[in-house]
């Protein structure tokens, strides 16, 4: 079958720098999907996005479908034909739907049964004539919130589209989509390239728009471009530049042809803290920063530019010239803010909703602060310092910087709590309060701030679930999900012996001492402790740990999430020895049993005289010299070495089971065979429910 290259390129105004990665991969995707539905195959594909294009090359595309063989099954015979051997008006129907007569149709026969069936061969389609529709569905379902329209026509797309090359080898494919007809003729950049670019074939696509159109159309190849130059200019002045992927990616979607340009501020500036300099360079100019080998920002930035100028140094000029007053600006809100307090600030949140129902923004601080206290003296902090820094912790969301930089909070907190002399450890727990800020982030380094970070995520969650918005399905909009995820993360990283059910109590306590007036439910506690617990699923599913595990050990339900990750670990461990798997149905069987006598099984103790049986009385003794050498690993949390004591009694076990009748007829008998697998069960309920780590 015969193969040519193939390339679809629209060409439009500028596309969102941030929408055009996921833009130009749905574009791509679509298409690729549309190929292997039709049928038609290719050898491989490059995908190319640059602002004003999205494109894709697909190398040896069959340039027609395979013959396809149709079978089709219609009514049985005996429904086909009379009596006579005549056919029925069934027959006939299903023949005249086939665009034939009955007496062209097969049969099929299957064992007794036999159907008339019309059996053909279809003729497979030029991919010149499916391409079209294959692209006009891709680009219908790309991923775009808002369409626009433009000019007098009706199509809709992100931004206007001024050109459409669609190439099959030599051959240009006679289409039109979004109002343009198909083409060879490309265009390069706007202003180093002012004429069309005629494509003899899909292969010459980059090659000539970077050599003759001064554009780099490859996004991958582009981007490394620029992180190179970035790179090579901070050397120059012995810097190093920080670049920051999202932002290198946001740049890449800004260029077609860059050029990076090394400018500078003045050196006054640097007293402003170095974070809220970056966030203006980043925020409002797309500007690299560049640090010393202490990491000290440098007088620096790093532009890159979309054209090679002529003259690069009034590129330069004009960069410095536009960020020095936005400097100057982020100089002027931190001087302002420095002439208040933090618990100034204060005042300024009263007004400030936190949410509708849950009062507002210092309402909040308030609750966060008490908490904060009673958890720091859980984990041997220093209440008052973690009272103190949940009273400032959100003062800052009332300063000016905090207002024109809203990613700034928190750290803004910590450079005002310095500068008004705060202790050293509620400056660092304003800053920390806010972490883990997402997946791979690091948890607070201070005491005060680990009380404090986790007083704030609990704070809101009681909250949002007391008004009855937990969070369902995909939806979480007040972010629970994570702030759960870092609680849990704070805790077991900092290895806090924390009960957290105490904690959520605390917290519910709080929003009814307060001026909140909400109708707090019973059962509040338990909802919030549930979905705490369930974090704990998706955290263990990444770790490759079975959900056998998880199930065995959320059972028993451990208040404390440190207390639950060792019993998790241990339980994982347990399940590589060798006697898991019996045990775990022994422990299973024993559960079936007690949970049928119900009411009337009492807790009596083992009554040793009444252990008549060999094998009982071996099991006896073993979980007697069990539950003693288990009982100080229990109250050690060594919870590894308990289970590895007790897969020992595995043989005593099965030798019970095997060789005596649980439910003898003598009742004080049963009774005490009861009492002795009370007894065996206990001792494994002392890690987990391990029946559950069998599905039988």
């Amino acid at each position: 079958m015969a193969k040519q290259d193939f390339l679809v390129e629209l060409g439009t105004e500028e596309l969102p720098p941030k929408a055009l990665q996921s833009l130009s991969i749905a574009f791509a995707n679509g298409i690729i999907e549309g190929l292997k539905a039709a049928n038609l195959k290719f050898a491989k594909h490059q995908i190319f996005a640059t602002p004003r294009r999205l494109a894709l090359l697909i190398s040896q595309l069959e340039t027609q479908q395979p013959d396809q063989e149709i079978e089709r099954r219609g009514p049985a015979l005996t429904a086909a034909f009379n009596a006579d051997g005549k056919p029925t008006k069934a027959a006939e129907g299903f023949a005249r739907s086939c665009g034939t007569t009955v007496d062209n149709l097969d049969t099929l026969t299957q064992g007794k049964n036999a159907w008339l069936v019309y059996r053909t061969v279809q003729k497979g389609s030029k991919a010149t004539t499916l391409l079209p529709s294959i692209v006009d569905k891709s680009v219908d379902s790309l991923p775009i919130p808002k369409r626009m329209r433009w000019g007098a026509k009706r199509d809709e797309f992100v931004r206007p589209v001024q050109w459409l090359v669609m190439l099959l080898g030599q051959d240009i494919i006679n289409c039109e989509v979004l109002g343009q007809p198909a083409s060879n003729i490309t265009y390069g950049h706007r202003f180093h390239c002012g004429k069309p670019l005629p494509l003899k074939a899909p292969q010459d696509y980059p090659k000539v728009l970077k050599e003759q159109g001064f554009v780099i159309a490859d996004f991958a190849g582009r981007k490394q471009q620029i992180r190179q130059q970035i790179e090579d200019l901070a050397k120059t002045i012995s810097g190093h530049a920080v670049i920051d992927e999202s932002l290198l990616d946001e740049v890449t979607a800004l260029v077609e042809w860059p050029v990076a340009l090394l400018g500078s501020f003045d050196e006054r500036f640097l007293s402003v803290p170095s974070e809220a300099l970056i966030s203006s360079m980043k925020g409002h100019q797309k500007y690299f920063h560049l640090v010393d080998k202490e990491q000290q920002l440098l007088p620096n930035f790093i532009t890159v530019s979309n054209i090679e100028s002529k003259d690069p140094s009034q590129v330069i000029s004009g960069n410095e010239k536009v960020i020095r007053p936005r400097l100057a600006d982020a100089m002027f809100f931190f001087e302002t803010d420095k002439k208040k307090t933090l618990f100034d600030f204060r005042e300024k949140l009263k007004p400030i909703v936190f949410q509708a129902k849950l009062g507002s923004i210092f309402d909040k601080t308030e609750r966060v602060a008490n908490l904060a206290s009673y958890i720091a003296t859980a984990i041997n902090g220093d209440a008052e310092l973690a009272q103190r820094a949940g009273q400032l912790c959100k003062s800052d969301l009332a300063a000016e910087m905090v207002l024109e930089f809203p990613e700034l909070q928190g750290t803004m907190g910590y450079y005002y709590a310095q500068h008004d002399n705060e202790h050293a450890e509620i400056a660092s727990a304003l800053h920390e309060q806010y972490m883990p800020r997402f997946a791979g982030d690091q948890v607070p380094t201070t005491t005060t701030g680990a009380a404090l970070a986790i007083a704030d995520k609990l704070d809101t969650l009681v909250g949002i679930f007391a008004i009855g918005q937990p969070p369902t399905g995909t939806k979480d909009p007040f972010g629970l999900r994570r702030a759960a995820l870092g609680i849990l993360r704070i805790i077991i990283e900092k290895s806090l012996d924390l009960d957290l059910l105490s904690c959520i109590q605390k917290s519910i306590e709080g929003y009814s001492q307060s001026n909140t007036k909400l109708n707090i439910a019973k059962d509040l506690h338990e909802h919030v402790f549930e979905f705490l617990l369930e974090r704990f699923r998706a955290w263990y599913h990444d770790e490759g740990i079975a959900a056998e595990v998880f199930l065995a050990v959320k059972a028993l339900k451990p208040v404390k999430p440190l207390d639950f990750d060792q019993r998790i670990k241990a339980v994982a461990r347990f399940t590589e020895l060798p006697e898991a798997t019996a045990l775990a149905e022994a422990n299973k069987r024993v559960s079936n049993i007690l949970a049928k006598q119900g009411k009337a099984f009492t807790d009596q103790p083992i009554d040793k005289k009444l252990l008549q049986e060999k094998a009982e009385q071996q099991l006896a003794t073993a979980l007697d010299s069990k539950r003693k050498e288990v009982a100080p690993l229990f109250q050690q949390r060594s919870y590894t070495a308990a289970l590895e004591a007790l897969a020992s009694l595995k043989d005593s076990v099965d030798r019970f089971f095997d060789d005596v009748l649980v439910n003898a007829e003598d009742a004080a008998l049963r009774q005490n065979r009861y009492a002795l697998l009370r007894e065996l069960r206990a001792l494994f309920l002392g890690v987990a429910d391990i029946s559950l780590l069998t599905t039988k």
